[in-house]
């Protein structure tokens, strides 16, 4: 699948960034990625490895402070859509754009607009889009997810991780977002708890397409800052998004939760 759209939704806490951070860099592996961190808190670019120097949200304080022309609103709009280009910045192994916030805080609607046109216009030139959204349920209620080939819903291994991701592939459905797959990801699993969270989930008329283990060294990584991108390549969270991808990709791959679980122990 080329020109692929791929979301990632989740609480705050649950280890999403962690896993877009990989999967990018899987991405990147077989074609060019545009990466996208729809998050105002900004974490992507750190679990990437990289340091961005413009947002989106700066880009919007400098058009929205500029003065007013005689085209009025509609050259603002030409401006925000220049400014906003030019914020995606080029690594080696992707291109990225940081969301980032705006001084003053307030309503994000006008901006997402903006940056949804930035992307319809742009993401055609990559094989892969991977957008890091909002922690929670927002981004869905402003449709910035609105035309995703994949949504992938991240949640722990607890009962609320389980019902925050029942309510957002709900919500998915009601707003009528335009999805085409959904993929049920349950992160830092640990052996003694996934029949509990197998039984949640099916209660909840879920299916876990994958189980990421808890790692050690990920929680130690994300205390000490590192990167998560530069984690060995034997982890079996590495592993585990490894299966993501196949998974997304091809139809017939399988979740060997053992297979990747024993590497912890």
């Amino acid at each position: 699948m080329r020109n692929a759209t791929i979301a990632l939704s989740g609480k705050g806490g649950v280890g999403k960034t962690s896993i877009a951070a990989l999967l990018i860099k899987k991405l990147s592996e077989v074609g060019s990625v545009l990466a996208i961190d729809a998050d105002p808190d900004s974490n992507l670019p750190h679990a990437l490895g990289v340091t961005v120097e413009t947002t989106v949200g700066q880009a919007r304080e400098s058009v929205v402070k500029s003065p007013i022309r005689s085209k009025g609103m509609k050259s603002k709009d030409e401006a925000m859509k220049l400014m906003v280009s030019k914020t995606i910045q080029e690594f080696d192994d992707f291109d990225l754009v940081v969301m980032g916030r705006s001084e003053e805080g307030g309503c994000y609607c006008y901006i997402n607009n903006i940056i949804r046109q930035v992307i319809d216009l742009r993401s055609n030139s990559y094989d892969f889009t991977v957008i890091d959204c909002h922690a929670g349920l927002e981004h869905l209620s402003r449709r910035t997810t609105k035309g995703v080939d994949i949504l992938i819903v991240v949640a722990e291994p607890t009962k609320n991780g389980i019902l925050t991701a029942r309510r957002v592939i709900d919500l998915s459905q009601e707003l009528a977002i335009d999805v085409e797959n959904v993929f049920f990801i349950a992160n830092k699993v640990t052996p003694e708890i996934k029949p509990i969270l197998d039984k949640t989930a099916k209660e909840n008329d879920l299916r876990v397409d994958v189980y990421v283990p808890f790692e050690k060294a990920i929680a130690d990584f994300n205390i000490h800052g590192n990167p998560v991108v530069n984690i060995a390549p034997e982890s079996p969270v590495k592993a585990a998004v490894d299966m993501i991808y196949e998974k997304i990709f091809n139809a017939d791959s399988t979740t060997e939760f053992e297979a990747t679980i024993s590497k912890t122990q």
